[in-house]
């Protein structure tokens, strides 16, 4: 019997300030995961994994991560993942202020 795929966005940090960020449909980056590419095929997970890891000159430690299709895109189902999405949590800046 064969497991099911759980769908996946590609996640990494920005090289120059290490934000989280997701890969989008499009090749872009993204401090947005609501932006990012929801992909639901595994070969297809592995390709954008090796194809976001190629851009080391733009970000770091590219890996896939579990998420769930929501009303506006991609959400995560982790709590680690959540918290990604909120930004440092030492201070108010980035996406913490925006948020607000």
């Amino acid at each position: 019997m064969s497991r099911r795929f759980t769908p996946k966005v590609v996640t990494a940090n920005d090289l120059l300030d290490g934000d989280a960020v997701w890969l989008t449909e499009d090749d872009r980056w993204t401090r947005r995961m609501c932006e990012a590419e929801l992909i639901e095929d595994e070969a297809h997970a592995q390709l954008r994994l090796l194809a976001a890891e190629s851009q080391g000159n733009i970000v770091v430690g590219a890996y896939l991560v579990d998420a769930k299709a929501g009303e506006n895109g991609p959400e995560p189902t982790h709590f680690r993942e959540a918290f990604r999405t909120r930004g440092p949590s030492n201070y108010a800046h980035g996406k913490q202020v925006e948020a607000a």
